[in-house]
């Protein structure tokens, strides 16, 4: 029985329900105990018992929790930060989420106690100026003793860093340790960590805080009106936005990819593939045996020796699910998998396994988004006026 722990020197500690926590690899006495174990949590895994509600007396103060949504969702870097901010409450302490977007998950069990929604604030549109605007007066209405902010560059960080230079406010960034106490980030390349008080603005480096909770918050909506017209300032006026330039989706960095089709050994027709992923306007992926087989590129590659990918949506078709491929797609909100083994290791990471031929059902995708094409040409050439006087007369 192997007894040693190793640490993981790359990250300090996690912050946890249970306190701060140091990552270890390894584990101690994964006998027969910890089988068994393992196996009951599998059992129970769907299951679960309802999580008790976090008891607050008479709420004396708040921590406010900022994060920009996407379809209507928060993702892991930002239920990080609100769950560091509801382990991190003592029982007189409201913890309040303000988004920017439209959200429509359970604020309740990520571990806020009221939700404020700025659904005004499209993730399309770049609006540094009203979000500040509406940021601080969100602050001036909660007084809240510590602002959180994922620490990203998808607009929460820099959003964190302008308010705290408005507002003149303590901040530390890149913060890869917190308690009720203190914060540390890494200093002198990663090599030492420096320490301080939990200060007014806190931009939370990604992984820090677990986001599991033992238990829920409140989660009452609140209404709050933001009038973008009546807080526009002249710094709003001196930003203009371009909009976002469309691309084609096979262009994206698979780093930086939203929505993802893979292709595995079970794939024969790449060029039919490739049709469907342009198709729903995806990009393109492969496990290591389409790209040693030549059918992809090595850049295509996603796994262990590839690309580790973070996508909204992933689809594999005919992946086996090796355990470097499955390591490359961890971090991925929605896996479907298209599989004629039910019990390939993929299907147990996906969150749904279509039991079919991966090319025959690309095939059937082709056909069914031709046939879709084809009728909204026809309704749209019904709509012509001249075209449809023809209909009706007829």
């Amino acid at each position: 029985m192997n007894t040693l722990k190793r640490i993981d020197p790359r990250r300090p500690f996690t912050l946890t329900a249970e306190g701060l926590k140091r990552i270890t690899l390894g584990a101690v006495g994964v006998a027969d105990a910890g089988a068994a174990t393992l196996s009951a949590a599998r059992r129970t895994a769907h299951h679960e018992q309802p999580k008790p509600r976090r008891t607050i007396a008479t709420p004396n103060h708040v921590l406010l929790v900022a994060a920009h949504a996407e379809r209507g969702a928060l993702d892991v870097h930002a239920r990080q930060t609100l769950a560091g901010a509801a382990l991190i409450a003592d029982d007189f302490t409201e913890v309040v989420l303000l988004v920017f977007g439209q959200f429509s998950g359970d604020a309740a069990a990520l571990g806020a106690d009221k939700l404020i929604e700025l659904p005004m604030f499209d993730c399309r549109t770049y609006a540094p100026a009203d979000e500040l605007n509406a940021l601080a007066a969100c602050v001036a209405a909660y007084a809240p003793t510590h602002v959180f902010l994922p620490d990203n560059a998808t607009g929460d960080g820099d959003l964190g860093r302008r308010y705290a230079a408005a507002a003149d406010a303590s901040v530390a960034t890149h913060v890869v340790e917190i308690d009720a106490g203190h914060v540390a980030s890494y200093v002198r390349a990663n090599t030492a960590l420096a320490y301080r008080a939990l200060p007014e603005v806190v931009l939370l480096a990604p992984n820090a805080v677990d986001p599991k909770l033992p238990f829920v918050g409140a989660g009452e909506r609140v209404a709050w009106r933001f009038d973008r017209e009546a807080d526009a300032t002249a710094a709003q006026r001196a930003v203009r936005d371009l909009g976002i330039d469309e691309i084609d989706a096979a262009q994206v960095a698979l780093e930086e990819a939203d929505f993802i089709v893979s292709a595995g050994n079970g794939v024969s027709d790449v060029p039919a593939f490739e049709r469907l992923a342009g198709t729903l306007g995806a990009a393109i992926g492969a496990s290591r045996v389409a790209v040693d087989d030549g059918k992809f590129t090595r850049d295509k590659q996603i796994g262990a020796t590839g690309k580790t990918v973070e996508a909204s949506v992933y689809i594999a078709f005919g992946i086996s699910g090796a355990v470097q491929h499955l390591q490359g797609i961890k971090d991925c909100r929605h896996v479907i998998a298209v599989n004629l083994d039910a019990s390939a290791p993929i299907a147990k990471r996906a969150n749904l396994t279509v039991i079919a031929d991966a090319q025959e059902t690309i095939a059937a995708l082709n056909e069914a988004a031709a046939a879709a094409r084809g009728a909204r040409a026809t309704s749209a050439a019904l709509l012509e006026p001249g075209r449809l006087a023809e209909g009706v007369l007829a």
